[in-house]
């Protein structure tokens, strides 16, 4: 049996514990600062580990926190690969660098929202903002239901609602609402005008960390799609036939589940737009690319997406009551965290399993 005690039940119990297992394991940790506090009145950082070498060939990404309240479960996962002697080991003789980066959104971890403190989904942050942004029709044609004026929803919202996932499909209505839009600042999936500190700092880590690697993998971990405590390794590069064959030949194969893509609509994720990865072309364009994130199943997607959407509501309405918001804030938590220690033990071995079939991939 995994123990399950690398597990935490706030930001500030997390990062202690990530601390505290880096320390252990005689390595050094690098905070990057954020400018805001937490929910507490902590101090927020983006926290960075290496264990191996600077001029390693082959760097492995181990990411928490893309989507700040899913880090409680890739926070665990990240304290119990620091822990795992024996993959150390094999990363060491396979001259493979492990780079940890714990809170990549420590405020939306500290917070128990998805976003950052922009309110910038920061997996759809990765634009040129140079250019023209593109117009999510399909958002704009929803975005009164997914963010109405009341919580909970009138019944003729939910009626609404209930007749566009009829008309349209429930894959439809992911795609309009979670791919990523640029026009509704206080709605849901927002991908920002600017790039987010979290995007900033992320770049600066891995130009730090990054560019003196031939290889680099990255496994980000993520919650909230499909079945409770299944792992799906969803493709997590360019449309590249040379990436995924890599890919599938790490974390795929007999007897293996098999690395998805919303390229070919095998992936319970919609299409996807300023996805993170692209910081990997950008910042280590001399290394070999390959990476997947690692998305664990919680709730039925319609009870997660009505958290979002409650949660963005509360974000918009400081004047609720504080008993509704604190609720809504429990209900956004337990849509991406399941806190029993089935649901935990089962998404860490996957991760272990994970992390080992990418030190061997990349050695």
């Amino acid at each position: 049996m995994i123990n399950t005690d690398p597990f935490s039940q706030s930001y500030t119990e997390a990062r202690t514990k990530f601390q505290a297992a880096a320390d252990a394991a005689g390595l050094d940790v690098q905070s990057h600062p954020h400018p805001m506090l937490g929910r507490d009145g902590e101090a927020l950082a983006m926290d960075v580990v290496r264990d191996g070498p600077a001029d390693a060939a082959a760097v492995l990404v181990l990411s928490s926190a893309c989507h700040g309240v899913e880090g409680f479960c890739g926070s665990g996962v990240q304290v119990t690969l620091l822990g795992d002697a024996g993959l150390r080991a094999a990363a060491k003789t396979a001259g493979v660098a492990l780079l940890y980066l714990h809170g990549l959104n420590p405020y939306g971890f500290s917070w128990w929202r998805r976003t950052t403190h922009e309110n910038v989904d920061l997996n759809r942050n990765f634009q040129d903002f140079s250019q023209p942004l593109a117009r999510n029709t399909g958002y704009d044609e929803v975005a009164h239901l997914l963010v109405p004026a009341t919580w909970p929803p009138s019944p003729e919202v939910a009626e609404a609602v209930d007749n566009y996932i009829s008309q349209h499909g429930m894959k439809a209505w992911q795609a309009a609402v979670s791919g990523g839009q640029y026009h509704h600042p206080e709605g849901l999936f927002y991908g920002g005008h600017n790039p987010s500190w979290s995007q900033q700092t992320l770049r600066r880590v891995l130009r730090e960390q990054g560019q003196r690697c031939a290889r680099l993998g990255w496994i980000d971990f993520h919650t909230g799609l499909g079945p409770s405590g299944l792992g799906e390794r969803i493709f997590a590069c360019p449309d590249d036939a040379a990436a995924l064959a890599r890919a599938q030949a790490w974390w795929g194969g007999p007897g293996r589940r098999g690395v998805t893509s919303f390229y070919d609509g095998s992936s319970t994720s919609a299409p996807l737009k300023g996805l993170m990865w692209n910081a990997a072309g950008d910042e280590c364009p001399q290394s070999e690319y390959t990476g997947i994130a690692l998305e664990y199943g919680t709730l039925p997607i319609g009870q997660m997406m009505d958290a979002l959407r409650a949660d963005q509501w509360a974000e918009n309405h400081p004047e609720a009551p504080v008993e509704q918001r604190e609720a809504i804030k429990r209900q956004t938590r337990d849509a991406f965290y399941t806190d029993t220690p089935a649901w935990k033990q089962r998404v860490t071995e996957q991760a272990v399993e994970a992390a080992w079939q990418a030190v061997a991939g990349l050695g």
